[in-house]
Formats: C-alpha cells, sequence, structure tokens
C-alpha cells in the first residue's frame, strides 16, 4: 500500500469513528489489565460477560487477591484455560499490591513482568489507559495488515514494526483500535466485506471482491 493509500485509508477510518476504543467493559485501568489478559484466545463478548461476574466477586487487586483461585475460576469458567487465567489474575493482583501500590504501572517492563501479562497486553494498556501512540498486534491486525498491504509481516513483531513505520504519526494514537474493530466487522477471516469496506479501494488484496454494480 502507497503513502497516498495509507493516508487515505486511515482518514476515511477517522471520519467514520473519530474517538474509538476498545470493546470490553471496563471503569479502571486494573480491570482492563485484567479483561485484557482474560481476552487471549476469547471474544470480547464472552470476556465482558465473564468480567460482569467476577467484578461484582472483586473489583481492586487487593479485592481479588482475597479471593481464591477457584473462586476466581468460578466467575470465569465459560471463557477459554480459565483455570490458568484465574491463576493469573489472582497473582498478577498479588504483584501490582507488593510492587505497585496497587496501581496499574506506566512502564512497559514493568507491565510484561505481570504473571499473563505479554507485550499485547502491555500494549493495550500503555495505549489505552496512558494514551500512547502504540499499536498492539492481535490476529485481527495480523491479518489485515497482511492482507491489504498496509504493513505485511511473516510475525507479529514485524508487523508491529511495519505498521509503526507506516502509520501517519497523526493516526497512530487511535490506529490499534481503528484496525481491531475494521478486521473484526469487515475484513474477517472467512468472507470479507469487501462490498460495504469504506477503504475498498486502498486495499491492496489481490482477491478482494469487485464492486457490485449500482
Amino acid at each position: 500500500m502507497k503513502r497516498a493509500a495509507i493516508d487515505t485509508f486511515f482518514a476515511r477510518l477517522a471520519a467514520l469513528n473519530p474517538q474509538p476504543t476498545t470493546e470490553l467493559e471496563f471503569a479502571t485501568p486494573y480491570q482492563l489489565l485484567v479483561a485484557v489478559v482474560l481476552s487471549a484466545q476469547a471474544t470480547d463478548k464472552s470476556v465482558n460477560l465473564a468480567t460482569r461476574r467476577l467484578f461484582r466477586l472483586a473489583a481492586t487487586p487487593a479485592q481479588m487477591a482475597q479471593r481464591t483461585e477457584a473462586e476466581i475460576a468460578e466467575c470465569i469458567r465459560s471463557i477459554g484455560l480459565y483455570r490458568n487465567k484465574a491463576k493469573h489474575v489472582r497473582a498478577l493482583s498479588c504483584q501490582l499490591l507488593e510492587r505497585h501500590g496497587g496501581e496499574v504501572p506506566h512502564n512497559r517492563a514493568a507491565l510484561e513482568a505481570l504473571p499473563g501479562v505479554g507485550r499485547k497486553t502491555a500494549t493495550v494498556i500503555l495505549n489505552t489507559v496512558f494514551g500512547e501512540p502504540v499499536i498492539a498486534v492481535d490476529t485481527h491486525i495480523f491479518r489485515l495488515a497482511n492482507r491489504t498491504g498496509l504493513a505485511p509481516g511473516k510475525d507479529v513483531a514485524a508487523v508491529e514494526q511495519a505498521l509503526m513505520r507506516r502509520v501517519p504519526k497523526p493516526y497512530r494514537q487511535h490506529a490499534h483500535h481503528w484496525l481491531i474493530l475494521h478486521g473484526r466487522y469487515f475484513c474477517t477471516a472467512r468472507r470479507p466485506k469487501c462490498a460495504d469496506c469504506v477503504v475498498f479501494d486502498c486495499c491492496g488484496w489481490p482477491e478482494k471482491e469487485t464492486r457490485p454494480h449500482v
């Protein structure tokens, strides 16, 4: 995708949704951190259903640390890998209390040191909570970046690096959410909705569907 097409691509997404945000439900940075940890290999919809139950049980690191893994697991058993995720949620809550005064740290290394938190989760927190112009690459973004020619890469790290080079600075703050939402609802893995795509003409995918005749 050429520079002019990239500019048009993001200008159109921005016009449609000037202030995009995550579809995960949360009231505090801590709750978003927990939700993102739970979202691995799970849909946002399923995570929201689980966290509504979980946050009624414990909404803060201090409250979560007082719960057992079994109690946490019971609240989130509807999502995949729930036992391991329950272990991580309790452990990261304890670590937040022990090392960060119960607050979510504004520091990548400190975030990635938390149980269950990898680079993608840390990047989501840095972007959504702290407003850093960074881009977390999930399966939707990886697929879209390669399919459209926006930022091709063989792995997640390569795509992230390419996006940070290619996404214009004025759009970098919200690029993460624009790309996830477009990948989730339009540039889907199976049968992408090319006919309804606002960036159809920017896309370099050779297999994209032709526009229907009007």
